[in-house]
């Protein structure tokens, strides 16, 4: 009797596209669109929005593990979805409270710390940045080695940005002043296009 060694069928490009936690990175975007489009004028449902889509990021992780649908897309779309969302949050939190600057900083250090931690990774031909067995940083092994602390960490620093902008006295007028010198800026195009 022969026995079929044929190799198991390679996914096609759609079907990386349409994985389950791709999707579900797809409505987090969306999510986070509608939520920064709607901050100035409803706080309580950007803040919701927002959350959503931040316990999402758990879901899609869940899924990729669940379903066997790990890819390099899904997680390059969750990263960057993640710094996006998390830096546009800090930049309408540094134009509420003053001095800004801490909020700026917030967002540096966000993104230069995972660009150096995924290059870093990449450089030493690991897999996944959260692959942090050998490192000298206990830090580091803390945070990524124990999903429970890495977990509370991440929700929350979120729940901090998110109190934060919910406590914030008035923040509609400073982000109304922040709309008001983009719309300027837009009119001026309008303007400038119909002018001969």
């Amino acid at each position: 009797m022969a026995i079929n060694k044929s190799r198991p069928k390679k996914p096609s490009k759609l079907s990386v596209y349409l994985y389950i936690p791709n999707i579900i990175g797809y409505v987090r975007v969306l999510m986070n669109v509608y939520a920064f489009a709607i901050c100035f004028t409803n706080k309580q449902l950007f803040c919701i929005l927002y959350f959503i889509s931040f316990v999402c990021d758990g879901i899609d992780g869940w899924a990729a593990r669940k379903f066997n649908q790990v890819s390099t897309f899904g997680a390059v779309l969750d990263m960057i979805t993640d710094r996006i969302s998390t830096a546009c949050l800090l930049v309408i939190l540094s134009q509420v409270y003053r001095p800004g600057l801490t909020f700026v900083s917030l967002v540096a250090l966000d993104i230069g710390s995972h660009w150096l931690q995924m290059y870093s990774t990449f450089l030493l031909g690991k897999a996944s940045h959260k692959d942090v067995k050998d490192s000298t940083s206990w830090l580091f092994r803390a945070y990524y080695g124990n999903r429970m602390f890495m977990a509370y960490c991440c929700v929350a620093c979120e729940v901090l940005y998110i109190s934060l902008y919910l406590l914030a006295e008035k923040p509609t007028e400073h982000l109304m002043d922040m709309k008001t010198a983009a719309d300027i800026c837009v009119l001026h195009d309008i303007n400038k296009k119909e002018s001969p």
